[in-house]
């Protein structure tokens, strides 16, 4: 409890006389908290004397109740108080509530003034014509800060009259907290004697609220002394409104459409409307529809089946909200989502207890939800977008006292037509990523084979927000137990880079079915993107296809791996007893330049090494360069005690953001295997046709030792075949390779240094030769030749019954 004659907030430079004025401050039980000297003055009470005791008893017999319950925020009347020596003053009182947030527990302040005199004498009639006439509100106030004159209109716009409030200051007239920056701006317009300029809210005798523009002037006697201030107080609603509109669709623009998400394109539609337009705004959206077709264009009928995809209340955790995010609901004819929808524009429904009667007695708990709320406007609008409805935006008003406005319903409008292009931008860049995802994963291996060479692992990532691209990966087995690793990399993004990428995948794998050199297989490669770009171009377009490519074949044989690489980041390996390492392969040039060489490198790779195959969608980041995100990789790789597929997760999490990767990721990691010499088996050839027996009863011997006598008969038919061709049509020195890969393959490998290929010809009835490949082709599972530097080599690939 406090007595003063200093009002809170007061500094000694105040040119303030509180006892110019009774105050007193009453508790929500009726209690009287404070009690100032001006009080005292008037009912002659010390403060000692009151403070602590119900304010009730200050009345007189028979004077009524002091603040009656009824009361909103200012409450002013004549009551017949109890002087301290038994007198009865008929006292004018203003009372308002200090924190009206409170409700009936709200601190009442009142006051009246104790200097209520006439005012000063005008030095004419004009002047008090002017000054009662103006139509500008108008206040006057002495050096003490204290009211002396107000106009009719600005007596209007405070309610009061100004016989009653004349020698009160301003926050005891207003009793609000922008009644206090007026003040503190007039004192600086009294102490500086500098013009002021305050823009506040305020009410009038209108619903809602009102924003006025208060410019302060000092008022100077003769000699150029400020003695008072002249307050003008001018309606600023409708340009505040506008202003405010047009900063919401400024906001809108900024706001609305920051991603290519649907959903979060429709919350932010919500945010930025709450609560500068409505207390409440849902928006539903009509399901897309199935296997990527386009919106509905044509004319909404009820019942409407429409996805919650958003909402936004001015209170926590969105209590207003019937329908969870996500869940259909079904709106009849009679609902604002439905009736908006079906008529293809905004409806606006006051006392929808009334006018959505038909609607809330057909959903009990949403009427409920309404009347509990207070509810008191709904305006629904359409989400359309190039001909095609796709939802319903529905604002609701229950905290704002104003209903909706024409100027609201052309804002809403505005700031809908944004979300919807905005959305449907989002619709149909998901319809085109689904569509470039389902390309993407059809045109790569689902499955990595199994083979003697490499035990594979791999991930494909495509991009969060660029849309899909061309990354692509495979692993292809090659004859003589090798395989080939390839990771490549198409320019741009879409439905175009997937299929391109699925153009030069198909190509790799045709070539390497030729079993061409890595080097000779990207200049193949290269020419290919070269008229794929030409074929692109037309009508005024580049048609530019670049693609970046690492193309490596590995020999479990001799654990020899081959790489080249096309402008694309250079793969790690990890050896068994080591650390992760770059591999140094020549770079080379992009794919589609044209003309220009590739080189390869030769690596010989423990058994157990791993390599690590990569697109730059993997090492590239805003937060990192380059070399940090190598060196992050490296780590990652060094960690891989587990499985490859553990090692794949380890590495995306460790490079990725938890939002996605910035660009599409393909990873490839393969541990090499190798083939014991045990496995192997090798013979020179003679060049005499009739030594080819010794060759074929030693090579009996060789599957007795593998425990494969079963395939014996076949395996000597293809020897004798390719040995003797060999023998016929190669050039020495002639070698006879057999593999067998512990499972059930065996592989017969003729080498010899002609460059000439073999071809398979179907031989007439009387022709004494030509029936050798076709015999081998009708007993092998499959067959074929390569170019060596030192010739070529014929090979047949048999597969043998379960051990």
């Amino acid at each position: 409890m406090r007595s003063h004659s200093e009002a809170p907030g007061d500094s000694p430079g105040y040119p303030f006389d509180e006892t110019a004025t009774a105050r007193a401050v009453i508790d929500g039980d009726g209690i009287l908290v404070e009690w100032n000297e001006g009080a005292r003055r008037l009912l002659g009470h010390a403060p000692a004397e009151v403070v602590g005791l119900p304010a009730a008893n200050l009345l007189a017999p028979d004077a009524g109740a002091l603040l009656p319950p009824s009361a909103d925020r200012r409450w002013n009347e004549t009551l017949a108080l109890r002087h301290r020596d038994g007198r009865t003053l008929n006292v004018w009182l203003l009372a308002h509530r200090r924190r009206p947030e409170l409700g009936d527990r709200s601190d009442w302040l009142v006051v009246t003034p104790l200097e209520n005199g006439e005012p000063t004498t005008e030095a004419d009639s004009l002047s008090a014509m002017f000054l009662e006439q103006s139509p500008c509100a108008t206040a006057l106030f002495d050096e003490r800060l204290r009211l002396r004159r107000v106009n009719a209109v600005m007596a209007e716009s405070m309610g009061l009259p100004e016989e009653r409030i004349r020698g009160l200051r301003i926050p005891e007239i207003g009793g609000r907290p922008q009644n206090e920056e007026l003040e503190a701006a007039m004192l600086q317009v009294l102490l500086t004697g500098q013009r002021q300029d305050v823009q506040t809210m305020g009410t009038g005798n209108v619903d809602g609220a009102l924003v006025w523009l208060a410019r302060m002037a000092p008022l100077t006697d003769a000699e150029g002394r400020v003695v008072g201030v002249c307050l003008s107080a001018h309606d600023f609603t409708d340009q505040y409104l506008a202003r405010e509109r047009l900063q919401i669709v400024n906001e809108a623009s900024i706001r609305i459409g920051s991603t290519l998400d649907v959903t979060r394109t429709a919350q932010e539609l919500a945010d930025v409307c709450v609560p500068a337009l409505a207390d409440f705004v849902s928006i539903d959206l009509v399901d897309p529809p199935e296997h990527g077709g386009e919106p509905y264009t044509g004319p909404i009928s009820a019942p409407v089946s429409l996805r919650r995809a958003a909402h936004r209340s001015v209170n926590p955790g969105n209590p207003e909200a019937v329908v969870k995010l996500g869940q259909i609901d079904v709106y009849p004819s009679p609902s604002p989502q439905a009736d908006s929808l079906v008529a293809g524009r905004p409806i606006v429904a006051t006392d929808p207890m009334s006018t959505l009667a038909d609607w809330l007695a057909w959903d009990p708990g949403r009427g409920e939800r309404v009347r509990k709320l207070g509810i008191h406007t709904t305006m629904s609008v359409p989400i359309q977008a190039r001909g095609a409805t796709l939802g319903v935006a529905v604002f609701t008003r229950f905290r704002r006292p104003d209903p909706f406005t024409a100027d609201d319903v052309l804002l809403a409008e505005e700031v809908t037509a944004r979300a919807a292009v905005c959305i449907d931008n989002a619709r149909r860049f998901s319809r085109e990523r689904e569509t470039a995802i389902a390309l993407q994963r059809s045109l790569l291996p689902r499955t990595l084979p199994r083979t003697a060479a490499v035990e594979a692992a791999s991930r494909y990532l495509p991009a969060a927000r660029a849309g899909v691209g061309g990354d692509w990966f495979d692993v292809i087995p090659l004859s003589g137990m090798r395989v080939a690793m390839v990771v490549g990399d198409v320019v741009g993004h879409g439905v175009q880079a997937s299929a391109t990428m699925g153009r030069l995948r198909t190509a790799v794998r045709t070539l390497a079915d030729i079993d061409l050199a890595p080097d000779e297989l990207l200049t193949h490669l290269d020419d290919l993107v070269v008229r794929l770009s030409e074929e692109a171009g037309g009508e005024g377009t580049t048609g530019e296809v670049g693609a970046t490519c690492l193309y490596a074949v590995y020999d479990p044989v001799t654990r020899v791996c081959t790489l080249a690489r096309a402008g694309h980041p250079p793969p790690l390996m990890l050896r068994p007893s080591g650390s992760p390492e770059e591999i140094d392969v020549p770079p080379g040039p992009p794919l589609g330049l044209g003309g220009l060489p590739f080189e390869s490198v030769e690596v010989r790779l423990p058994e157990g090494t791993v390599l690590a195959l990569y697109t730059d969608g993997l090492i590239e980041s805003r937060d990192r360069d380059g070399d940090e995100s190598r060196a992050v990789l490296s780590r990652a790789l060094a960690r891989s005690a587990g499985s490859l597929d553990e090692t794949c997760h380890d590495i995306l999490q460790s490079l990725l953001p938890p939002t996605g990767a910035p660009d599409d990721v393909a990873l490839l990691l393969a541990r090499t295997k190798g083939l014991p010499t045990s496995q192997v088996a090798t013979w020179d050839i003679p060049a005499d046709p009739a030594l080819v027996a010794p060759i074929r009863k030693q090579v009996l011997q060789q599957l007795e030792t593998w425990d494969l006598s079963e395939a014996g008969f076949t395996t000597e038919l293809v020897v004798s075949e390719l040995v003797t061709n060999a023998i016929r049509y190669g050039e020495r020195p002639i070698r006879l390779r057999l593999i067998h890969d512990a499972t059930t393959t065996l592989i017969v490998e003729v080498s010899d240094s002609s460059h000439t290929a073999p071809h398979l010809r179907r031989a007439k009835i009387f022709d004494e030769g030509g029936r050798g490949l076709l015999l081998v082709a009708q007993l092998t599972q499959r067959w074929g030749n390569r170019h060596t530097p030192e010739g070529k080599t014929i090979w047949a690939e048999l597969t043998l019954g379960e051990e």
